[in-house]
């Protein structure tokens, strides 16, 4: 992948993220995006991040003590883990279940 279609890729993921966070209650779930990363913070913490990583050609989400780096798939269409083949999105909303104590998806 050339560094446009990553790029077109990227900022594609990032925005569809920052869509799916705009129905949350800031009071339970707030963000911030800026430049390539977006924050999503929970109300007393913590804060898990999402950033692309231009030179690696990587999405990279980080919740809590855990990290995982992602590259895109064209099989699948989709930002997949680079160590177990998980689903970017998938593991975004789980993550975010978990944090909220119910049940989200993105």
């Amino acid at each position: 992948m050339d560094r446009q279609d990553f790029q077109l890729r990227a900022d594609a993921c990032l925005e569809r993220v920052e869509q799916w966070l705009e129905d949350f209650d800031p009071d339970e779930l707030d963000f911030t995006s800026a430049d390539g990363v977006v924050k999503l913070e929970f109300a007393g913490g913590p804060t898990f991040v999402l950033n692309r990583q231009t030179a690696a050609h990587q999405m990279w989400f980080a919740a809590g003590a855990s990290a995982w780096h992602y590259e895109w798939s064209e099989e699948a269409q989709a930002w997949r883990c680079d160590k177990d083949g998980h689903d970017l999105l998938a593991r975004i909303g789980e993550v975010t279940s978990e944090r909220l104590g119910r049940a989200v998806s993105l």
